[in-house]
């Protein structure tokens, strides 16, 4: 400042020319003081040295002081913001005041400022907007202005951003005047939604006093925050907007946000009553909703739905992110001017759970970002936070949500314990005593509307009158139910996919086959570059010239057969998303779905992009390093429409480990609690390929104890037993052999009348296999997925002579074929493969075990007993064969020493970290078994 001062005194025209109107306004002050009348204009024809050194110096000095206590309170007066209603706590709990706040006179001083400078007029600089229209103010103003926006009942964090124009549209919404004023229609309206909060709490604590409802009371201004950020968004052209939030608080959203019918709230407090349909509807404070509706101040239409979750209460946070990046993509809204999000949090889970940063984590992402987030922070305090990356010169928030160091903090508590059973005083005793003495909100505001004559008390007691009136015909009606409609309660309805009773149309899968020809074409163009001058790096040349080669000979390995299932569906219109860590070029530098120009930084081609011309668009994406918030992100984005296969894949099929509450939660429960279809596809790569335990095995025994199907009982075989055992089932667990089998149970997750989760034990060594390739014929119209593949060798021609029958599932197929022809056991061991593991193909068991009605039985596998597949397997086996013939276990980890070794992967480009399976002749070296006579007839 001081420097351009002096440049003006040489040319006013060097600086800007507020800076030229502020050094002729001071300069007139000098020379005629304050007493001295001023000319309406002073332009010296030179300009000697108007003001000495002396007082110019003071004069920069005190302006630079005014400009550093703004951005003093801009960036810590949240250190002093009233935040505590109980009057216990300081902000920051250790009563840390900044020195360079002005909270008493003599801390002027710290600016070399004195008390009669503070009715002296500065000028304020273009990083505040307290003046409003006003460009000078008095220091004592400027004090006061400034205090009153960052120093009240709300603090606010942001000056860490440092992106300019976002910090200056904070500054424009917080500290502009009057901005905080409400008309006394708005205050009439906050009053009546504030009386909908409380009112409806007082209702339930009156009729069911002993019921836990994890209520809001304390909190209940969060219910018209909630609605003042949904009518402003409709303002702003939003048309839908999705909610994940814990229980606390949850039935008091139904009722007054999102506006379910309060007769079906008050049905989930009556024990007596039985489900109409199959979903246990977890406990009433889990649950969620959609509801199209008007938006009453804008009289636009809206959509609303409230993401049902358990109690791990942030978990649901990626999948809403998920939902609504699906509604978004639906809809074309690649700016999210159409769908948003809300997320409520309890303050300790928000800042205690890692999957809250998980979901951050995803908002710079391209195929991630949401495009805008709302935090709304609720417990003993509750917090209103929005992205300090909102901020843009447009009125409408454009950016998902950095908000950790952010917030706002709205002033309440919670009056009662963790929930309406819990006593609070046997551990927080001062602050209970502190609560009880406190006025609830509702009477506060509405004495304050009152003495101001905004309402008066008659229409204040006619308002309440009128919701208890409500509630009270509600309950009522309430009482003539006699069963409960859990699918009323759904969160993602899908029109039309189901008939108006939520039944599937059908109850038959057709054949997953296509036609030769659009095998040859995907083939064709899975092994070509569709983008003219576009550089491929030399290695995956040479991987496109072994498709096109396959193609030719009508075969196809893993890679190629997933191509053609991804493919074909994305010319029946459905819309493919496959995302994970790597998956673009796949964990094993196998899939190559996204190529890359060698000479044009970030140049990229997805030639899956280029099949048909008018197909529907394939979403490959690698995800962060993160398990547990990108496969809730999935689940929430398959959840949105039943037209999608959405598929996540594990970089190996141990790291589901910390995603393990998304799958224990959501995904094995999720129609059992909630009657809520999904259709996501987990692959998880398996297999022990001598890496050593942290990457050989994906857990399949945890999936296998979470699957529904009972082990002893003893199935009817109807016509129509494989799709409605599909139906009954909570998720289907398959361990595919073939690349056929893969690209048929790909396609039958769409083709299926319903929808159900896949997990898919998908292979390491099998992807380059010379023996794990598929024929053309295997895979055409007709064809479909087998759930079990039956010995086809000469075994099969003469039954009679098989000693033995062993039946295994996955890559271990391979290793005891190899042995058995070795051994010149052909005739005598019969081997026979389970493609789909859960729900159990009883029939097929049973059919291939009568087939050899003198062999022993024996399941063989990798694992060790306690692990694998065994374990559900046997039971199985038991039922369907009446106990009459057992079947034992010989475990793949019965070979010769030091044969591991042999086995072992080569490194691949992240050091090993994500190895490259063996090539062919590394797999054609696999471990033998000890000799299976010994095995099989010991």
């Amino acid at each position: 400042m001081e420097e351009m001062y002096f440049a003006w005194l040489e040319n006013p025209q060097s600086v800007h020319k507020s800076w030229d109107s502020f050094f002729r306004k001071a300069s007139e002050e000098a020379s005629y003081g304050p007493a001295q009348p001023r000319p309406l204009s002073v332009v010296p024809e030179s300009r000697p040295a108007v003001l000495s050194r002396t007082k110019t110096s003071k004069l920069v000095e005190d302006h630079l002081a005014v400009q550093s206590l703004i951005r003093a309170y801009q960036i810590r007066g949240h250190h002093v913001a009233q935040l505590d209603p109980l009057g216990i706590l300081d902000a920051d709990l250790d009563s840390f005041v900044p020195s360079d706040l002005i909270t008493t006179i003599d801390k002027l001083a710290f600016y070399d400022l004195r008390e009669a400078d503070l009715d002296k007029e500065f000028q304020l600089p273009t990083t505040t907007f307290i003046g409003g229209s006003e460009n000078t103010l008095s220091l004592r103003e400027i004090i006061r202005r400034l205090e009153n926006t960052y120093c009240q009942h709300i603090g606010l964090e942001f000056m860490f951003i440092n992106d300019v124009e976002q910090c200056q549209w904070i500054r424009q919404k917080f500290e502009t005047p009057g901005v905080m004023q409400f008309s006394s229609e708005e205050k009439r309206t906050l009053l009546a939604r504030l009386v909908r909060s409380m009112r409806f709490e007082d209702f339930l604590a009156r009729k069911w006093s002993s019921e836990k409802r994890f209520g809001l009371e304390g909190c209940e201004v969060m219910i018209p925050a909630l609605k003042t950020i949904i009518d402003k968004s409709s303002e702003m052209g939003i048309e839908n907007v999705i909610l994940g939030m814990p229980h606390r608080g949850r039935l008091n959203v139904l009722a007054n946000v999102i506006r379910k019918d309060l007769e079906q709230i008050f049905c989930q407090f009556d024990p007596k009553l039985e489900a109409a349909d199959e979903g246990s509807g977890d406990v009433k404070y889990h649950l969620g909703m959609y509801h199209e509706r008007i938006n009453r101040v804008t009289n636009r239409n809206i959509t609303l739905s409230l993401v049902a979750n358990p109690s791990h209460l942030e978990a649901v946070d990626p999948v809403v992110q998920g939902k609504t990046k699906a509604e978004q993509f639906y809809r074309g809204d690649a700016q999210g001017k159409k769908v948003m999000s809300i997320l409520v949090h309890g303050d300790a889970a928000f800042a205690g759970q890692g999957v809250v940063y998980e979901t951050f984590h995803l908002s710079d992402l391209p195929s991630y970002t949401t495009n805008g987030t709302v935090h709304v922070v609720v417990n003993n305090q509750i917090g209103f936070t929005t992205d300090p990356r909102m901020a843009r010169s447009s009125p409408y928030p454009t950016d998902v949500a950095r908000v950790v160091n952010a917030p706002i903090f709205h002033v309440c508590y919670r009056r009662r314990g963790h929930n309406e059973m819990d006593e609070p005083m046997f551990t927080q005793p001062l602050m209970y005593k502190q609560i009880h003495r406190q006025v609830p909100v509702l009477k506060k505001y509405a004495d304050k509307l009152i003495a101001e004559g905004a309402v008066t008390l008659q229409e204040f007691e006619e308002e309440i009158a009128k919701y208890d009136r409500i509630c009270e015909e509600a309950f009522g009606r309430s009482k003539d139910k006699k069963i409960l409609h859990i699918k009323h309660w759904l969160d993602s309805p899908w029109p039309g996919f189901f008939t108006v009773d939520g039944e599937p149309k059908s109850m038959t899968c057709p054949a997953t086959g296509i036609p030769e020809d659009m095998l040859t074409h995907i083939g064709e163009v899975a092994s070509s570059v569709p983008l003219e001058d576009f550089k491929i790096h030399t290695g995956l040349s040479r991987i496109l010239r072994g498709r096109a080669d396959m193609t030719r000979k009508r075969t196809v390995d893993w890679a190629l057969a997933e191509y053609m299932a991804f493919g074909s569906l994305l010319k029946e219109g459905i819309h493919v998303r496959l995302s994970g860590q790597d998956v673009e070029r796949g964990t094993f530098s196998h899939r190559h779905h996204v190529l890359h120009d060698q000479e044009v930084d970030r140049r990229t081609c997805v030639p899956m992009n280029h099949l048909w011309p008018d197909q529907a668009p394939y979403t490959v994406c690698n995800s962060s390093l993160s398990e547990y918030g990108v496969l809730g992100f999935e689940l929430g984005y398959a959840m949105a429409s039943p037209n999608a296969l959405v598929l996540w894949e594990a970089q190996f099929g141990d790291f589901h480990n910390t995603a393990q509450c998304i799958i224990d939660q959501f995904i094995s429960t999720g129609q059992a609690k909630w009657v809520r279809h999904n259709g996501v596809v987990l692959l998880l790569p398996h297999g022990m390929e001598g890496m050593g335990p942290e990457h050989s095995s994906a857990r399949p025994e945890r999936f296998l104890q979470m699957s529904n199907d009972d082990s002893d009982a003893y199935p009817a075989f109807t016509q129509d037993f494989e799709v409605r055992q599909l139906y009954d089932c909570n998720w289907i667990v398959v361990n595919c052999s073939t690349p056929a089998s893969y690209f048929h149970v790909l396609r039958r997750q769409i083709l299926l009348p319903f929808r159900k989760p896949l997990i898919i034990f998908t292979p390491k060594s099998l992807l380059r296999h010379p023996e794990a390739k598929s024929s053309f014929d295997q895979m055409v119209s007709g064809t479909s997925f087998q759930r079990v593949i039956p010995e086809d060798g000469a075994a099969a021609q003469a039954p009679g002579q098989v000693r033995r029958l062993i039946f295994c599932t996955g890559k271990v197929y391979y290793d005891l074929v190899k042995e058995r022809s070795s051994q010149g056991l052909d005739q005598h061991v019969a081997i026979t493969r389970l493609e789909q593991i859960s729900p159990f193909p009883f029939d097929l068991i049973k059919r291939e075990a009568e087939k050899y009605p003198g062999a022993e039985l024996v399941w063989c596998q990798e694992e060790h007993k306690n692990m694998g597949y065994y374990d559900y397997i046997s039971p199985r086996f038991m039922t369907i064969l009446g106990r009459a013939r057992p079947i034992c276990l010989v475990p793949l980890s019965l070979l010769r020493p030091n044969s591991v070794a042999s086995q072992r992967v080569t490194s691949g480009p992240h050091g090993g970290e994500l190895g490259s399976p063996p090539q062919s002749q590394s797999v054609s070296s696999q471990p033998e078994l000890e000799p299976l006579i010994t095995l099989l007839y010991k």
